[in-house]
């Protein structure tokens, strides 16, 4: 199955528009596996350096992880900011700690505006966002997290360092 919403530029990508490679996650925050996957993505990306793009979008299954949504508008509001993969890395890398004081102390550390950053989550600004992304997974044929894409096809494969690294290297025109 092919990705039915491609990559755009309302997406958070790491890397350069023109890499051949494209590693497209459908995450969540609090999914142990997707703690798992993002030390293997970040990986990846060292391994392959300017020949990898990174998408991210948000997947949060609410019903099984209780702090995943916000997390996953958290993560949005620090984008409004600029300062989305710095929220991404610390939200993952905190895993375990997920909550709403959380939040608001890596919105410190990460130096926005507190109050702004606060309102945007309080206020469910960009619950909508989440809910586009959540619903694209949904019509691409993911039902769990992390659901990866490569080059826009689902990649069904375990994905391990090892076997993700492979199809990433075969995936390389």
């Amino acid at each position: 199955m092919s990705l039915t919403v491609p990559v755009g530029k309302d997406d958070h990508i790491e890397g350069a528009a023109d890499a051949p490679l494209t590693l497209l996650e459908y995450g969540d925050y609090e999914c142990p596996h997707c703690g798992t996957a993002y030390l293997i993505v970040k990986a990846l990306q060292h391994r392959f350096g300017a020949r990898l793009r990174f998408v991210f979008r948000n997947m949060p299954l609410a019903q099984v992880h209780p702090h995943a949504q916000l997390a996953a508008e958290a993560a949005e509001a620090a984008g409004a900011q600029g300062q989305f993969w710095p929220m991404h890395d610390s939200l993952f890398e905190n895993q375990q700690r997920l909550g709403a004081a959380l939040i608001v102390d890596l919105a410190r550390q990460l130096r926005l505006d507190v109050r702004r950053f606060e309102d945007d989550v309080d206020s469910h600004r960009f619950q909508a966002r989440v809910r586009r992304d959540f619903m694209s997974a949904v019509r691409s044929g993911v039902a769990g997290t992390p659901g990866f894409f490569i080059n826009a096809q689902r990649y069904d494969l375990p994905w391990d360092e090892q076997t993700l690294g492979a199809a990433l290297q075969a995936a390389l025109p």
